[in-house]
């Protein structure tokens, strides 16, 4: 990209997130061309993310074009530590919900994902991993049936 083309974006928000959705968009259309796309009443594998690749693509592209038209807002300085504590309680969650269960790795995830925020508040944390883990216990594990411990043979389940 040209030193000029960067001078005229107005808004590096919407260029580079545009960019992002542009490149995953066209990762799922790219990645689904080995599938069967099947017909809308009769969907193949391919048909979801083919669709759900050219929205994000075409939402990706208008954000671009935006960000030549709108100012926006500078780019703030790299939240490396909201990133940590974001992704990596994703990661946990997915090594110990087996052993754990679901009551247990659920909460653990929203706590540590929300002490991310500025406005972490216990209270209302709980409150909110308490809820969460009831819906999704209700849900996924009794309505669903899926196969995923409530409590885990690490604490007896």
């Amino acid at each position: 990209m040209g030193e000029q083309t960067l001078n005229m974006i107005r808004g590096s928000k919407d260029f580079w997130t545009g960019l992002i959705y542009i490149f995953f968009g066209v990762s799922a259309i790219i990645i689904a061309r080995d599938y069967g796309m099947g017909t809308g009443g009769k969907m193949g594998p391919a048909y979801f993310p083919t669709i759900l690749g050219g929205l994000l693509s075409t939402i990706g592209a208008i954000a671009v074009i935006r960000s030549f038209i709108v100012p926006g807002t500078p780019i703030g300085a790299f939240a490396f530590k909201g990133l940590v504590l974001v992704c990596a309680p994703v990661l946990l969650f997915g090594i110990i919900v087996r052993g754990a269960g679901l009551a247990v790795a659920l909460p653990l995830l929203v706590v540590i994902s929300a002490s991310a925020s500025v406005r972490f508040r216990w209270r209302a944390t709980l409150f909110i991993a308490t809820g969460l883990t009831i819906f999704c216990v209700l849900v996924f594990l009794k309505g669903l049936g899926i196969p995923l411990p409530v409590v885990g043979p690490w604490f007896g389940g």
